[in-house]
């Protein structure tokens, strides 16, 4: 219950962080923008982690089972632990729970960009203190590149039972055919400020 509370938690404040702001964005301070890239190392070490433990368990049709279930619990964990909403998006999602919102979709564009203008997305990040609805909030995205192993479910080919397991899991599945070094998606973070 603990996860699933914070799970919908993070849901509502991304949400709430997920529609134009009628001001400019201010800048983060340093110990806000420090906090924020210490748990998206976080929730990329733990997720990395699980996906590896996975493959090596099970291959990658097990790790379909380790994003469509441990993965939101990691999200859900650091969300209560952390206070801050955490999770995943992408331009073309696998789960539809992790579409972007306007905000994000208007960075992950931005990061599309840079990507092409040659920008290396290892330090790729945007981070903002918007307003909305009278509340401030600190939005954080930290792009995801497509790495090598990334391609064994999210590339162009896939082994029929990985296909199966994927189209089981996520019948409206849309990442697939990326290329490596392409903008796979972003980890996204909110937290309400006041």
């Amino acid at each position: 219950m603990r996860i699933a509370t914070g799970v919908m938690a993070a849901g509502m404040v991304l949400a709430l962080a997920g529609t134009a702001a009628a001001e400019p964005a201010k800048q983060p301070s340093a110990a806000q923008l420090k906090e924020a890239r210490q748990l998206a190392t976080e929730f990329f070490s733990d997720l990395k982690g699980e996906l590896q433990k996975a493959i090596a368990e099970g291959g990658p049709t097990h790790a379909v089972e380790v994003c469509a279930r441990v993965a939101p619990g990691i999200a859900g964990e650091l969300s209560t632990h952390s206070g801050w909403a955490v999770g995943r998006t992408a331009l073309k999602v696998r789960n539809p729970r992790n579409s972007p919102s306007v905000r994000e979709r208007a960075v992950l564009m931005a990061f599309k960009q840079r990507v092409e203008a040659g920008e290396p997305m290892k330090t790729m990040e945007s981070a903002a203190v918007i307003e909305e609805g009278g509340r401030r909030y600190l939005h954080y995205m930290k792009a995801i590149p497509t790495k090598g192993v990334c391609l064994t479910c999210h590339g162009e080919t896939l082994s029929p039972a990985l296909k199966k397991a994927i189209d089981a899991e996520y019948p409206a599945d849309a990442a697939t055919g990326f290329e490596l070094g392409e903008l796979r998606g972003a980890f996204t973070f909110v937290k309400p400020l006041e």
